[in-house]
């Protein structure tokens, strides 16, 4: 089946409306026309073949919102009508030890990303969310609360569950202390969540202008990180720190400012490595730096109901298909409060 979608055809050129096709619909598929697709930055990254690993045609878009218009004959836990997700991922080999964990992000064989990817049944290209319909596993679609703005959900598919996973692996809960590092697109996911949580967030910024809006969404303070004054204030109070920005960056600072025993978090993934950490107060405190890839399908639905449940969902600037390269100029430029979201609807093809 063909089906109308913006395509990348070279890493040159931009994004063009156009056709790709669908795959035929297996029994275990669910196909959902897509109502809203966020815009994340790695959308951009793989359109442009910044991490030298992009097929061409590409369609991006990993953070869908959709209806289901058809159901594969062993589908028993979704019906068509019904409203739901699809993230990062749309496969995994489903035999490995992670897979059997219920964390098919780290899948031993590699999941299979909802774009980008290879298809199991055809060897094809999968083809993401900036488009008409989307063909996937059930097992990989989850359930959307019905008391939240389905486009403002959006984001949530990636940029939520990416900074809830490890909100939930480290058990962070009431009184606990969070630091967040950048207030973008994830950064703003992390301190809505971890506050929700009942957390005290700390969030860290270069820039003096975002404290209104970091406290507006629930931050208890402000740091401007180039203030050494304001750094050292707020020395060893912290349980954990996400670090939510994509670029490489000193982690010295931001480790003086836990506790013993206390998490880095890596987030976001720098084009650079970032520069050694000093190992000292590492070993005498005991203080870790971690990564973390996403998050499982079960998180994904955990976070939902969890953001259901708390009426939270992401700030969201609404654009058209055909101002997708637009949007891609304002975010390299960080000039969005905090993500883009396609609306298929009022997209011409």
């Amino acid at each position: 089946m063909k089906i109308n979608a913006l395509i990348a055809d070279d890493a040159s050129q931009p994004l063009k409306a156009g056709q790709v096709e669908l795959r035929d619909m297996q029994a275990d598929d669910v196909k959902i026309e897509i109502l809203y697709c966020g815009v994340c930055h790695s959308d951009l990254h793989m359109a442009r073949n910044e991490w030298g690993v992009s097929r061409y045609p590409l369609v991006p878009g990993h953070e869908i919102v959709g209806r289901i218009v058809e159901t594969g004959e062993s589908v028993a836990n979704f019906n068509t009508g019904d409203i739901v997700g699809v993230g990062v991922m749309v496969d995994s080999c489903g035999n490995c030890h992670f897979c059997q964990q219920q964390e098919e992000q780290y899948c031993a064989e590699g999941f299979t990303p909802t774009y980008n990817g290879t298809d199991k049944y055809t060897g094809g290209t999968t083809f993401g969310g900036y488009a008409q319909h989307v063909v996937a596993d059930h097992r990989f679609v989850v359930s959307i609360p019905d008391n939240l703005p389905l486009n403002a959900v959006a984001p949530l598919l990636c940029a939520g569950v990416t900074v809830w996973s490890p909100l939930r692996h480290f058990n962070v809960k009431a009184g606990d202390r969070v630091g967040v590092i950048g207030l973008g697109g994830l950064g703003h996911m992390a301190v809505k969540l971890a506050s929700a949580l009942g957390a005290e967030v700390t969030l860290f910024t270069t820039s003096p202008n975002k404290g209104e809006d970091a406290l507006r969404l629930g931050a208890k303070r402000v740091v401007v990180s180039r203030d050494a004054e304001q750094m050292a204030a707020c020395q060893t109070s912290l349980d954990i720190i996400l670090d939510c920005v994509a670029a490489p960056h000193d982690l010295d600072p931001y480790l003086a400012t836990l506790k013993t025993n206390g998490h880095l978090v890596l987030v976001g993934i720098p084009d650079q490595p970032h520069p050694s950490p000093n190992v000292t107060p590492m070993v005498f405190r005991r203080l870790s730096i971690t990564g973390t890839s996403i998050g499982s399908i079960r998180e994904t639905q955990e976070m939902l109901d969890f953001c259901g449940q708390h009426n939270i969902t992401a700030d969201v600037e609404m654009i058209k298909g055909d101002e997708t390269e637009a949007a891609f100029a304002r975010m390299l430029k960080s000039d969005v409060k905090y993500r883009f979201v396609i609306d298929m609807q009022k997209t011409h093809w």
